[in-house]
């Protein structure tokens, strides 16, 4: 089944072992710092009210056979296993499971999407089978889904719950883990204080934990691993400890028949309690989710063989503890996790588990910033700040509003709820909805993209969707005692990614509708029926493909424009990374005379946009390139020049072509400018007092005709004199006739997100002296 193929280049080589254990030890410390923590919860949030432990030991025995079960079932077998080897070009989640399909049946929410955006090297690579023969399920499934664009619409829809209720895991996880492991506290002083230390000491660390985010995780990354190791090892060897204490034979529990049994006796009690045997999986996720940071042979050897057993051995501790107490003095407390720690030992294992707590949390909060990054790229949320806080460590980003609006929504948790029961029914609900979101995408994955029977799809999402959906009963009862919250979290973020992604739709749409045919401008003659003056001027737009309408609106009000006009569009495509030798797409708009271009800069949904002065330098250098080796015809007629409008060249940025133009920019404008003897350079003619002197080195061969060192004379005087950005202001409104509904949507709910959210271009540090702002009413 291992059919995706698409992992990072250096990943293509085979890794050495130590590489591989060195990522291994390092994803305990990202990865499962979640996942190792549920130890603290999972009994007390299971004996919190609906079932009672009795002195047969049937409800805690059927427990620890349910705990064992399901950490078999869902993260070894389901994730570990299988889940991992879907991944996007080496990257995992819930909308790279949804990426992946976009590519493969061709149901992309993007409506910037090209042709082009299907020859990159990460696009399609991981097909190696032939395709479904027409009569399959398979190709009938693929036509059905890009037929009817209601379920193209529905498939958006389940990727965006799964991303939401990742947010909301987001919020709760933290809260959740850090009061658990405060909540030891309990045990240490008296039982009438004990409330209120809990309570502020949790939003005292979530405070500091929050506040911290800016700096980023890799400050700190190393004593990541240290931590959630040290943690493993000691509630594994209490773990081992209580079991040899306590209870020699509590691994017969492990049996399915004390299931049956717990069941059983239980009955409606012992289904309700299974919200809280759920929190054994928490954070399994993210195995699939930070798949991008490490290998999934690194996360397979991590789990199989560290945290896996440790985790059995702690519930089995804890099992055997309790199976020979049943009553103990602090009534309150009889089932809670620090019980079963040795006295002596409470205070050592307190502080370890806040840090534990910490960790997880971080991790958590790490990939909610992920996952709201990847939404915006994909145009399902209003663009936000994207800080990148490691220059070395991929996909450590921090996002300031999310982070304070989590933070804020943490604290209202935790103050609101005050006890782990309630908190660990919000997150239940969240966890197992993500993973119900992972099933049916997967089940999608086997059929369309693995190109594997339906029946092994079938296979698939009955066998892990009745266990998960039997969890999420058990949760979604639980609505009025917790569970309503990752619910209502989930709405209102499904609600603003909708309306953002609607009205984003729209917009575009208006500007397809309104865009300037080529023949207004072959009409207008070289020099555009206006003055060209020096400078380069970069108009952003939306559009692949066509003329904005606030080049035209500009035209008619102001009657100069700058001598080199480059539309430029910087868009996402659904591929993880797009490489730098794929970077730009380069083409003419019109003759060469015209000195008109149009620049298409392609990110994917992990990659970090460009944010300095460099990107200005790429682009022109790309502009200089795609001069030198572009295929440009001088003598067409207008039925061919309309043909070769959209004809574009794939140009890396200078990096990647060494061998081709290179840019320079000099201070110092008396000294004599020699350059290598196999190389020629293009001067632009000095003029009185520069503040800088731009010139391009081109390769000796091949030559380059009369007309193309015209041109690269010509972007050379432009981009000497300066670089002047022209963007597009839209007020974007309801047409007249439109429904009331839709009047709502885009006059209020659009137009408020737009107005505080970050401009198109925020990305490009666009300076305000060289901004021109160009107003547009869209009525959509």
């Amino acid at each position: 089944m291992d059919l995706e193929t698409g992992v990072n280049q250096n990943r293509n080589k085979k890794e050495s072992w130590r590489t591989i254990l060195t990522l291994a030890y390092q994803s305990l410390g990202v990865v499962y710092g979640d996942l190792s923590t549920s130890p603290l919860y999972v009994y007390k949030s299971t004996f919190a009210e609906d079932i009672t432990h009795s002195e047969s030991n049937e409800e805690i025995y059927g427990v620890l056979s349910f705990v064992f079960w399901t950490l078999t079932l869902v993260p070894l077998l389901k994730y570990v296993f299988i889940v991992l080897r879907a991944d996007d070009n080496g990257e995992g989640g819930t909308f790279a499971l949804y990426s992946l399909l976009c590519r493969h049946a061709k149901v992309n929410s993007l409506p910037s999407c090209q042709l082009a955006d299907e020859e990159l090297s990460s696009y399609k690579k991981d097909i190696i089978s032939p395709a479904p023969a027409p009569t399959t399920f398979g190709a009938t499934l693929k036509s059905t889904l890009e037929r009817y664009r209601v379920l193209q619409r529905f498939l958006l829809v389940l990727a965006l719950l799964g991303a939401c209720m990742v947010i909301g895991d987001g919020i709760l996880t933290p809260a959740l883990s850090v009061f658990s492991a405060v909540s030891g506290i309990e045990l240490a002083i008296g039982k009438e204080h004990h409330k209120y230390v809990e309570v502020p000491l949790t939003c005292v660390i979530l405070i500091a934990l929050f506040a911290l985010q800016h700096y980023g995780t890799h400050r700190v990354g190393f004593l990541f691993a240290p931590v959630v190791i040290t943690w493993l090892v000691c509630i594994s060897a209490i773990g081992v400890y209580n079991i040899v204490q306590w209870d020699r034979h509590v691994y017969r529990a492990l049996s399915p028949y004390y299931m049956y049994k717990f069941l059983k006796k239980t009955q409606r009690g012992g289904w309700m309690s299974l919200g809280g045997i759920l929190l054994c999986i928490t954070g399994s996720e993210a195995m699939f989710a930070d798949l991008g940071h490490f290998s999934q042979l690194s996360i397979q050897i991590a789990f199989t063989f560290m945290v896996y057993p440790s985790l059995i051995l702690a519930y089995m501790g804890q099992a055997a503890y309790l199976s020979q107490h049943h009553v103990i003095e602090n009534e309150s407390y009889r089932i809670g996790f620090y019980v079963s720690v040795p006295e002596k030992l409470r205070l050592p294992v307190l502080v370890i588990a806040i840090l534990a707590a910490v960790v997880g949390s971080q991790a958590i909060i790490t990939g909610t910033f992920s996952i709201i990054k990847q939404c915006s790229s994909l145009g399902c949320f209003p663009r936000v700040k994207i800080v990148n806080t490691s220059s070395k460590i991929h996909g450590q980003i921090y996002i300031p509003e999310i982070n304070w609006t989590l933070m804020l929504l943490c604290l209202a948790v935790t103050i609101g709820f005050r006890d782990t029961k309630r908190m660990g029914n919000a997150s239940g609900l969240a966890v197992i909805t993500v993973m119900l979101v992972t099933t049916c995408l997967m089940s999608l994955v086997i059929v369309l993209c693995w190109r594997k029977s339906v029946l092994l799809a079938l296979c698939f999402v009955i066998f892990f969707g009745t266990i998960e959906a039997l969890y999420f009963s058990a949760s979604l009862i639980k609505f009025l005692e917790g569970a309503w919250v990752p619910i209502a979290i989930a709405f209102t973020f499904m609600i603003v990614m909708c309306i953002w992604h609607y009205g984003s739709l729209k917009k575009y749409e208006f500007d397809v509708q309104n865009k300037v045919s080529v023949e207004w401008l072959l009409g207008l003659g070289p020099s555009l029926g206006i003055v060209r003056v020096r400078g380069i001027g970069l108009i952003h737009t939306e559009l692949v493909s066509g003329i904005p309408a606030i080049f035209s609106h500009f035209v008619t009000n102001l009657p100069a424009f700058h001598q080199v006009l480059v539309f430029l569009c910087v868009k996402s495509v659904p591929v993880p990374h797009v490489k730098h030798e794929e970077r730009f797409l380069v083409g003419h708009i019109g003759p060469r005379e015209y000195r008109m271009y149009r620049c298409i800069v392609r990110y994917g949904y992990r990659d970090a946009h460009k944010d300095d002065s460099e990107f200005e330098n790429d682009l022109v250098c790309s502009i200089a390139e795609f001069i030198r080796t572009g295929r440009t015809r001088l003598n067409v007629n207008g039925e061919d020049l309309r043909k070769d409008f959209e004809d574009m060249t794939v140009v890396g940025t200078p990096s990647t072509h060494l061998s081709g133009v290179q840019f320079c920019e000099d201070e110092d404008v008396n000294a004599e400018l020699v350059g290598p003897s196999e190389r020629r350079e293009i001067l632009s003619p000095r003029v009185t007092k520069p503040k800088k002197r731009v010139r391009f080195v081109i390769p000796e061969s091949p030559k380059i005709d009369r007309g193309a060192q015209e041109e690269l004379r010509e972007l050379m005087e432009a981009r000497e004199a300066g670089i002047a950005y022209i963007l597009g202001h839209s007020y974007v409104r309801a047409k007249q006739g439109s429904s009331l509904f839709k009047k709502i949507v885009i006059n209020f709910g659009y137009d408020f997100l737009r107005r505080n959210s970050r401009p198109p271009t925020y990305t490009l540090s666009v300076p305000h002296a060289s901004t021109l702002e160009v107003g547009m009413v869209y009525n959509v």
